[in-house]
């Protein structure tokens, strides 16, 4: 008797067992969607305007800077806002020459620079196939704040083995009431989270805005085109 009340116990025990085995094992893990969280970025930007052809003597080398808040909107996607002071603009060579006479060689460079400062606010919708890796999507609102147009010529003169050198330079600012104050654009890009902090991102933008306040009839719309590679932090 002893042994068979011993025996209907070790096999309720192992009953019980096998059934909160089972019930752990085939609960759904629930992942809960990522918090909202704030951050910094800042990074550099090469940019040309839409009249010219993509070319590294053409791009204007400015930055980014400023603040993010990234809303997760479901384990894939999330909206990141953010607020930037952004510096566009383009350069062009006007001349170059090389000439020698005899013993002596002369060369010229002109070049034209533009630079222009906007309070950007771009709004990303960002896709993550993997935990790390996202790409982005979204409209970019500008307002422009204040810019310059600046040029420098230079001419090198060699003889014998020994070269000088004459700079001219020139800067004025850029007249307000000839820019769009509004810009709006188009940002495609992609990022990638080293730590859950830091991260790295590239951007491209296309504006889709005449910058000029009035276009001359006749012509195509001058438009931003900017690179952008830059770091964030997010707290």
């Amino acid at each position: 008797m002893k042994k068979l009340f011993l025996g209907l116990a070790v096999a309720a025990g192992m009953m019980t067992f096998a059934q909160e085995t089972k019930a752990v094992s085939t609960e759904p893990i629930k992942k809960e969607k990522q918090p909202i969280r704030f951050g910094i970025k800042a990074g550099g930007n090469s940019s040309y305007f839409s009249e010219q052809k993509l070319s590294l003597n053409n791009q204007k080398i400015g930055f980014h800077a400023g603040v993010l808040v990234n809303i997760p909107l479901s384990q894939k996607f999330s909206l990141q806002p953010e607020v930037l002071y952004n510096q566009l603009g383009a350069k062009s060579v006007i001349s170059s020459t090389d000439v020698t006479t005899g013993s002596t060689n002369i060369k010229t460079k002109s070049d034209y620079k533009t630079t222009m400062n906007y309070i950007s606010v771009p709004l990303m919708v960002q896709m993550r196939p993997t935990e790390r890796f996202y790409v982005e999507a979204g409209p970019e609102f500008s307002y422009f704040i204040n810019g310059k147009n600046s040029g420098n010529s230079t001419i090198s003169t060699t003889t014998g083995g020994i070269t000088t050198t004459q700079s001219v330079s020139n800067s004025e600012d850029i007249n307000k009431d000839d820019v769009n104050k509004f810009n709006l654009g188009l940002g495609l890009g992609l990022g990638y989270d080293i730590t859950q902090n830091l991260g790295i991102n590239a951007r491209y933008i296309n504006s889709l805005t005449d910058m000029r306040n009035q276009k001359p009839e006749g012509t195509e719309p001058l438009n931003h085109r900017a690179f952008q590679l830059g770091l964030n932090y997010k707290f």
